[in-house]
Order: C-alpha cells, then sequence, then structure tokens
C-alpha cells in the first residue's frame, strides 16, 4: 500500500472515530468518566503503596540524625514495652566527648495516662527527648528544654521541668489548652502525682508512631516511670561533626558498644522494615493491585465500548469497510478518550490524594500517607493511553469479526 493511500485510510480511520464520539455523546462521557476512575484506581491505590513504605523512612529522615544506637527489639511501636538501653545518659555523655560527633541524646518511649481529670484519663504513647526544635512544626504554643542542671550531679526521681508537648486530638480529646495543668503517669494510679504543663501542641511523633503521641523531656518521663535510677531509653541518636564519615563512626561504635546494635539512618530503616516486613509486603500489594486493577477496568471498559457499537460496525462492514479500518476506528476512540479520561484522573489525583491524606492525618496519625510521584502519575497515564488503545484495537478487531450484515438485520 503506497503512503498517499495509507494517509487516506488513517484519515479515514479518525474522521470514522471522531463521528462516532460525536454520534453518541452520553456513550463518550461515560468512556471518559470510566477512564478517569481506572486512571484513580491505578495513582491513588500506587500513592497508598508507596506511601506506606516511606512513611517509616520519612519518621526517620525527619529525626536527622546520623547514628542510631538500640538494641531489639528495634521496632518503634514498641512504646512502653521495651527501654533495653540503660544508663542512657553516661553513654550519650560518653559520644559527646568524641571528636568526631557533635551531639548524642537518648530517647525514651513509655505508655503514659493523661487527663486534666485524673479519675478521667487518657492512655497515649509518650517520646521522651531532651528538648524539642523547629522541625515539630507547632500548632500552638512551643516547645521545651531540658535544664543542664538536670545531668548534673545526682539525678533526682522527681520530674524537674514538668512540661509537656500533646498531640492536637490528645489536646482535644481531654480538653486542654496550652497553658493548661495536666496529670501524667504510667498508670491510673500514679498519674494523679504529676503534674505537667502544656507548652504546646505538634503532632511530630504522631507521624513517626502512627497514634497519638505526647512529647516531653526525658527525664522527666523517667521519673514518672520510676526508671530514673536505671536511666532506661529505646534509642541514643548521634551526629557526626562536620567532615566525619558516619559510616566509620558507627562502625567504631559498633565495636565500642558490642551490647547494642550501632546503625546509620539507613540501617535503622533497614532494621525497623525487617522487625516489620508486612509495611513492605502492603506497599508492594497495593502497588501490584493498583496495576492490576486500573488494566482490568480498562480492558472490561473497551470491550463493552466495541460491543455496543457492533450495529455501527455492520453498517460499516456492509459498505465494504475492512475489519482493519474498523478495529482502527475503536483503537482511536480509545487514544482519544484515553487522553481525554487519563488527563482528569491525572488533575482529580492530587485533589483526592490530599482529601485523603486529611483523613489519614485525624484518623491515624499519618500526615501526607499518599505520596504521588512523577512514576505514579506516569503508570496511571499509561494505563490510560497504552493499555486503553492496545485493548481497543483488540476489541474492534473482534468486534468487527462478528459485525455483518446478518447481525444488522437482526
Amino acid at each position: 500500500m503506497s503512503v498517499s493511500a495509507a494517509i487516506v485510510r488513517g484519515k479515514a480511520v479518525v474522521g470514522l472515530a471522531f463521528a462516532q464520539l460525536r454520534r453518541s455523546p452520553g456513550r463518550t462521557a461515560l468512556t471518559v468518566i470510566a477512564v478517569a476512575v481506572a486512571v484513580l484506581a491505578v495513582t491513588l491505590l500506587a500513592s497508598l503503596g508507596v506511601g506506606v513504605v516511606e512513611t517509616g523512612e520519612r519518621g526517620l529522615d525527619n529525626a536527622d540524625q546520623d547514628i542510631w544506637i538500640s538494641s531489639d527489639p528495634v521496632d518503634p511501636a514498641a512504646s512502653g514495652t521495651e527501654n533495653p538501653i540503660v544508663g542512657s545518659h553516661g553513654i550519650a555523655g560518653q559520644l559527646m566527648q568524641r571528636d568526631d560527633v557533635s551531639y548524642a541524646a537518648p530517647i525514651g518511649m513509655y505508655d503514659v495516662y493523661v487527663g486534666t481529670d485524673p479519675d478521667d484519663l487518657e492512655r497515649h504513647p509518650a517520646v521522651g527527648v531532651r528538648e524539642t526544635h523547629e522541625g515539630f512544626d507547632f500548632q500552638s504554643g512551643g516547645g521545651f528544654e531540658t535544664p543542664p542542671e538536670a545531668y548534673e550531679g545526682g539525678r533526682t526521681e522527681e520530674p524537674m521541668t514538668e512540661e509537656i508537648v500533646l498531640d492536637p486530638r490528645v489536646a482535644e480529646k481531654i480538653g486542654a489548652d496550652v497553658g493548661d495543668t495536666i496529670y501524667v503517669g504510667t498508670s491510673r494510679q500514679t498519674a494523679p502525682e504529676y503534674e505537667f504543663t502544656v507548652v504546646g501542641t505538634s503532632s511530630y511523633y504522631s507521624q513517626y508512631l502512627g497514634s497519638e503521641t505526647v512529647t516531653m523531656p526525658l527525664v522527666d518521663l523517667q521519673a514518672v516511670a520510676g526508671t530514673t535510677g536505671t536511666d532506661r531509653a529505646t534509642f541514643i541518636t548521634a551526629d557526626v561533626a562536620d567532615g566525619a564519615d558516619r559510616e566509620a563512626v558507627a562502625s567504631e561504635l559498633d565495636e565500642e558498644y558490642p551490647g547494642y546494635d550501632v546503625r546509620t539512618s539507613d540501617e535503622q530503616i533497614e532494621a525497623m522494615f525487617a522487625e516489620r516486613p508486612l509495611v513492605l509486603a502492603s506497599g508492594a500489594t497495593l502497588v501490584g493491585l493498583a496495576i492490576v486493577g486500573g488494566v482490568v477496568l480498562t480492558v472490561n471498559l473497551f470491550v463493552l465500548v466495541a460491543a455496543q457499537q457492533r450495529d455501527e460496525l455492520a453498517a460499516l462492514r456492509a459498505v465494504g469497510l475492512s475489519r482493519r479500518v474498523l478495529a482502527g476506528t475503536i483503537a482511536v476512540q480509545g487514544l482519544v478518550t484515553g487522553v481525554v479520561g487519563g488527563a482528569v484522573g491525572l488533575v482529580a489525583t492530587p485533589l483526592l490524594s490530599s482529601g485523603f491524606n486529611r483523613v489519614a492525618a485525624s484518623v491515624a496519625g499519618f500526615e501526607n500517607l499518599l505520596q504521588t510521584p512523577p512514576k505514579v502519575y506516569a503508570a496511571g497515564f499509561a494505563v490510560a493511553i497504552v493499555v486503553g488503545t492496545v485493548v481497543a484495537l483488540v476489541a474492534g478487531w473482534r468486534a468487527g469479526k462478528y459485525a455483518s450484515i446478518e447481525h444488522l438485520e437482526i
């Protein structure tokens, strides 16, 4: 077939395709909407899968620490069940004496009861740290800083700072505002003995743990937990000095502290996922379901579109058009509706993901759980364009096989 003949045939195919689309505007609109839904199935599910995997990584990245010293378990969700590092402030002090370490501090995790009424207390995870920082992104109020005298001489078994930062949802549940006094303890019986002032609200650690978390000075948390004497913590984090190699520093510390696990931040992420393999499995499954689901929706859609046009295809076949022309007509329809529907789906993706993220933040404490990197948009658009066009071509070819005068007469 000559080039000119191919061009003429191509123009005819495109013209017939657009004529069919204009002839049935309702069907065309429904097809575009269906393609958009298929694209959203891909982008939103894939975004959730990516977000599940990246949430843990983001939590550790936000902590902005080079080295993590811990002991089994490394599961950050084990709040209140394990604080295996004994003498944590002493170890942090030893690290600070090194020339290749610029900062070191322990982190403890316990479950505490909090409330404005000693007879009505809520149980929540608590994270104990030396001080808050700018990354806390306070919604109201501010943070705290442990005074140096808390580490000088003998440790007191009573809270020193008596300040606490609440997750905004915790503050709402117990009816506490910045400046209010609340009761805090590791049991309902001991909580009435300890009064703390709410200095701010922030969901910083809630994003990391996936629970509504409160934050307070570690020395105060140890005091209410009764572990001041043993000075227990879950982690000790450290920043290396400028110019120091964190892998080399971590290797030296691993030899110096054989009873603990010393990891860089990347290794800590890997260890966390090793303890929680369902996180990776869930993320991979969601991405896989997104792709498969989008393809299945697209296949079913264009098979139905081709089947609905059997009468029109039979009429065209009756006037002498070949199966290739008929298949090309359906393929062009698939391409056009795929482009338009794909564009609609991609435009709607950030709007819907933003809404779902707000729901996830309010319900589960995870902010920005749905992650939409460019590859997610590319996957959704590929399903709409590539799969849609190919499936429409095949469906058109098969439909053309049964498009006959006999069918038209029926």
